[in-house]
């Protein structure tokens, strides 16, 4: 009834269902694992610039940014490019939409790194503020909720925070390390450090607010001079990073003939993947010069 090919064909097609099978379950088990660490990581960010979102909207976000990239990508070349193929449509849409998935978790990283910029440079004054408080008679608790009172955010924020923690009875080094981590800046590392030693080893905490003050200044001041001779480095990565494909947009609209050359040949594709992965390294290279720790 069944010929000889009957048997090996239907083996053949059962293996390959069940590798089928397999891999899609292998793959739905990374994707819920990367969606878990994606989530947490999200809320983590979220948490630390006080963004009241769930973190699932993070996640549809960047999702929603992928995808529009890549239909933005496909139907920009389908209209500008005569001979539109989707052998180069759909790697040129995947990578947009790979380079735009991670957006939104970007954009929370510029926001932390923008806010934490902000607090360095208000910590000197609340040093101030607690050291004139404490100079009044007023306790560490009392100083502390003086700088949380003041209208200066983000330091006011965070300290109100540690206010808050202090009232449900934590106690203040603890309180202290707890606002640390979650911070993590290196000056109010030092200013924990130095309140902590201070009540330790039962050392005029004043004084000792002081100095961390000035020095917290100087490391300000230096850090600012540092960034204004390295702008021009700077710039120079983000011009020479974008000069590239700046002028293949411009020659392209110049000669369409000669730069399609790049995109219907091996040697042209390879050359253009050459020319974005030594143009990544160069501004990796130049950034790295220019990003000098203080």
């Amino acid at each position: 009834m069944f010929t000889g090919a009957f048997w090996p064909a239907l083996f053949a097609l059962a293996a390959v269902t069940l590798a089928m099978l397999v891999l899609i379950d292998f793959g739905l088990y990374v994707a819920s694992r990367y969606r878990e660490r994606y989530l947490q990581e999200a809320k983590t960010e979220l948490d630390d610039v006080l963004i009241q979102m769930p973190p699932g909207r993070v996640l549809d976000l960047s999702i929603a940014s992928a995808a529009t990239g890549g239909i933005i990508t496909v139907v920009f070349m389908a209209l500008q490019l005569d001979s539109f193929s989707w052998q180069w449509g759909v790697p040129a849409a995947l990578a947009i939409s790979a380079a735009l998935f991670p957006v939104p978790r970007l954009v929370l990283k510029y926001i932390r790194r923008r806010r934490l910029d902000k607090f360095n440079f208000q910590l000197e004054d609340a040093l101030g503020m607690m050291s004139g408080a404490l100079k009044a008679g007023f306790s560490i608790n009392q100083a502390l909720e003086e700088v949380s009172d003041c209208d200066l955010h983000p330091v006011s924020i965070e300290f109100r925070l540690l206010v808050q923690e202090l009232r449900l009875g934590v106690p203040l080094d603890q309180a202290l390390e707890n606002m640390s981590r979650r911070l993590t800046s290196d000056d109010f590392d030092l200013v924990v450090t130095a309140i902590i030693t201070a009540r330790q080893t039962g050392g005029e905490l004043t004084g000792t607010l002081e100095r961390v003050a000035m020095l917290i200044r100087e490391r300000v001041r230096i850090s600012q001079k540092v960034r204004a001779l390295t702008a021009m480095g700077r710039l120079q990565a983000a011009m020479i990073g974008a000069m590239p494909f700046v002028l293949m947009v411009g020659l392209y609209y110049i000669s369409p003939r000669m730069m399609s050359a790049f995109f219907h040949s091996a040697l042209g594709i390879v050359a253009v993947v050459a020319v974005v992965v030594l143009v990544t390294c160069g501004f990796l290279a130049i950034r790295k010069i220019t990003n000098i720790e203080v």
